[in-house]
């Protein structure tokens, strides 16, 4: 109760002095402490307004901040959504989008351009595997060596990959223990090696492969190889004519005592009668066919000619094949996962006639060829094609020789065909696509010395193909390339193009494509 009451004696000064403010304020009202005498009659408005137009402020700010929360909600959505509409959406190589990934908000879709390869560490101490990699499913493997058409037009010409029937090709992709398919190399279709040459190539087990044509590049010096490697591989150089002659006037070319000529540590090896008109196609011919021109090799490894390679081969073949036992290597693309990806690209970027892409990929749609998914078994149907790593067995070799015979029929746009034969061997094949970033620490990339092979990369339509329209956004490498005289269909490559094919293109729809990046 003393409590109670002390409590309120406390307050009485409190209420008082209320009370006492309360009547100055009456006093100030009337005696006119406000300018205008009196309060303004408009004063509760603008209290009011104040107050409503803070709240308005703060409630638009908040709704504001939520829209920029759903919009950037969705847009980490739609970078990860497998619905192609969405997909398109997402700008992934914008600096929000960074700043997502950075706060792990979003995966980066950038990839690492570079890393590390788990190589092993001494050369000198990789154990080779003794023999060959026993063959499972194709155990002997034949080529057909004459060109089929012969016995009934006596006035054609053989052909490098020969006449294939579309039952031929067909009939090619059922695998079965004893096989012979087309593979190149028909006898007086082109291509032929010296002697000296022959002569040399027979001795090597170990290869690396490169090739040049139409002088395009000249020979870069490998670095980091070991004097292990040096003895054990063959370092061989495919060139045409024209490039060997390129060659001689812009580098040091050596001749031997038996006639082999040599640009350091490559050796030279001249194909003499190039078998297409198209020089891209021409470098098909060692890059996928390398088991041809190298029939002694059991190992070997390709590298474009605009690559200088910095890793030593014996450890490419110990981490690339070997240690997962592997026969067959090759890097998944940096940006693309489908080959209709692909094909949009190199419409794009002028790399082959687009009426031709575009046949070609309607081909492939109309033979079952879907879109990737992640649900697919391969990690890509898109390699990097300018590196391969190959044990040459029964079927590596037979995947190499269905894969050049798509690349002979077709469009010479390889990283088109490659997941297509994949597809169509159904699993059969079994082959390392390793990441991108190791394949980019393979090597030193050196420019082409011009862009553009042949002026059917330049084609937009049907019309301009065929000589009834004029050819527009010509580029700088235009009077060098092939194809002058208005003669822009090639004669030995690409027939399957022009041949009538046995199903009804027509209703065909090639699938949407959203771009995933602007390199690509």
């Amino acid at each position: 109760m003393e409590k109670e009451v002390e409590r309120s004696v406390s307050l009485r000064p409190i209420r008082r002095g209320d009370r006492s403010n309360q009547s100055q304020l009456s006093k100030d009202v009337e005696g006119g402490t406000f300018s205008s005498g009196k309060l303004h009659q408009d004063y509760p408005l603008k209290i009011v307004w104040k107050k409503g137009f803070i709240r308005l402020f703060l409630v638009g700010g908040i709704l504001w901040m939520l829209l920029i929360l759903v919009a950037s909600m969705f847009h980490i959505w739609s970078c990860h959504s497998s619905v192609s509409f969405f997909s398109a959406i997402c700008n992934k190589e914008s600096k929000v989008f960074s700043v997502w990934s950075t706060m792990g908000l979003a995966q980066n879709p950038q990839p690492q351009h570079r890393c590390t390869i788990p190589l092993a560490n001494d050369p000198y101490k990789i154990v080779i595997p003794e023999g060959r990699t026993t063959d499972k499913i194709v155990k002997k493997l034949s080529y057909v060596m004459e060109d089929d058409i012969l016995s009934n037009d006596s006035r054609s010409t053989p052909l490098f990959g020969g006449h294939q029937s579309w039952s031929h090709r067909e009939e090619s992709f059922k695998l079965k223990p004893t096989m012979k398919v087309h593979c190149g190399f028909i006898r007086n279709g082109g291509a032929e090696m010296s002697p000296v040459d022959i002569k040399y190539v027979k001795k090597c087990r170990f290869v690396v492969a490169s090739g040049i044509f139409d002088g395009y590049d000249v020979p870069h010096q490998p670095s980091n190889i070991s004097t292990r490697s040096k003895k054990l591989f063959c370092f061989l150089m495919v060139v045409d004519e024209a490039s060997l002659d390129f060659i001689q006037k812009n580098v040091t070319v050596k001749e031997d005592n038996d006639g082999g000529k040599w640009v350091g540590i490559w050796r030279l090896i001249l194909l003499k009668h190039p078998p297409y008109d198209e020089p891209r196609r021409n470098g098909k011919v060692p890059k996928i066919l390398t088991h041809r021109l190298f029939p002694e090799a059991q190992y070997s490894i390709w590298i474009d000619g605009k690559m200088e390679l910095i890793v030593d081969p014996l450890l490419m073949l110990e981490r690339y094949l070997w240690r997962g036992k592997h026969t067959f290597a090759i890097a998944q693309h940096k940006h693309h996962h489908s080959i209709y990806e692909e094909a949009d690209s190199n419409k794009r970027r002028k790399r082959y006639a687009r009426p031709l892409i575009d046949l070609h990929m309607k081909i492939y749609r109309y033979e079952g060829m879907e879109s990737w998914s992640p649900n697919k078994k391969t990690v890509s149907d898109v390699p990097e094609g300018a590196i391969i790593v190959r044990e040459h067995t029964a079927m590596s070799n037979l995947f190499s020789c269905l894969w050049f015979n798509e690349v002979n029929l077709f469009t010479p746009r390889d990283q088109l065909s490659f997941g297509y034969v994949v597809y169509r061997l159904q699993g059969s094949f079994e082959f390392f696509m390793f990441p991108n970033c190791e394949y980019n620490s393979i090597f030193v990339l050196h420019p082409h010395i011009r862009e553009h092979s042949s002026r059917i990369e330049w084609v937009t339509s049907w019309s301009q193909l065929k000589g009834s329209a004029n050819i527009t956004g010509i580029g700088k490498d235009w009077d060098q390339a092939s194809g002058k005289n208005g003669n822009l269909i090639e004669s030995r490559g690409g027939l399957g193009l022009w041949t009538p094919y046995p199903g009804n293109l027509d209703a065909v729809v090639l699938p949407p494509i959203a771009r995933t990046s602007k390199a690509g």
